[in-house]
């Protein structure tokens, strides 16, 4: 595990419906996060991104912020690289399965590359919380391709899904 990352298991509730009708398929309930998880060092902003089936979304990093993702359907193979000079973990890379039926925050530190690909059929539906809101004159993210030879990682292994 890369040291930083940090990951909330969430805990899925079934939701009682305000009706006395019977659903086939009753709705759930889950808190994301809140203010005592100390996840967040401050909040900067959420963004909603959707992503489909065999897309792959990296490598990305930054010098200010913190992302805390929660991929709310579908699933995906999150990949996180360590790339901070003084980290105990620096040039480990880290891969974490998260999306329906195993929900999680994942907390991305600084200096951290992140990505993803979508493994589910269904799409991903992707919510990221910041430390820092978005400046599109001076946007803090640093890019790095997909298949960065540094990261050489396998996204079409099958094994790690």
């Amino acid at each position: 595990m890369i040291d930083g990352v940090k990951i909330k298991k969430l805990n899925v509730h079934a939701d009682i419906p305000d009706t006395e009708e019977i659903l086939s398929e009753p709705g759930f309930l889950m808190e994301v996060l809140r203010d005592d998880d100390e996840l967040l060092k401050k909040f900067g902003q959420t963004t909603f991104t959707v992503a489909y089936q065999g897309t792959i979304k990296a490598f990305h990093y930054h010098e200010k912020q913190d992302d805390l993702w929660f991929i709310a359907t579908g699933k995906a193979m999150v990949v996180l690289y360590d790339m901070r000079e003084d980290s105990p973990t620096r040039g480990e890379t880290q891969v974490i399965l998260a999306g329906e039926g195993d929900y999680k925050l994942i907390l991305i530190p600084i200096g951290v590359a992140h990505g993803y690909r979508v493994i589910s059929k269904e799409p991903v539906l992707l919510f990221y919380h910041t430390t820092e809101s978005y400046n599109s004159e001076n946007p803090d993210e640093k890019r790095l391709a997909y298949d960065d030879p540094k990261i050489n990682f396998d996204w079409q292994n099958k094994s790690l899904e």
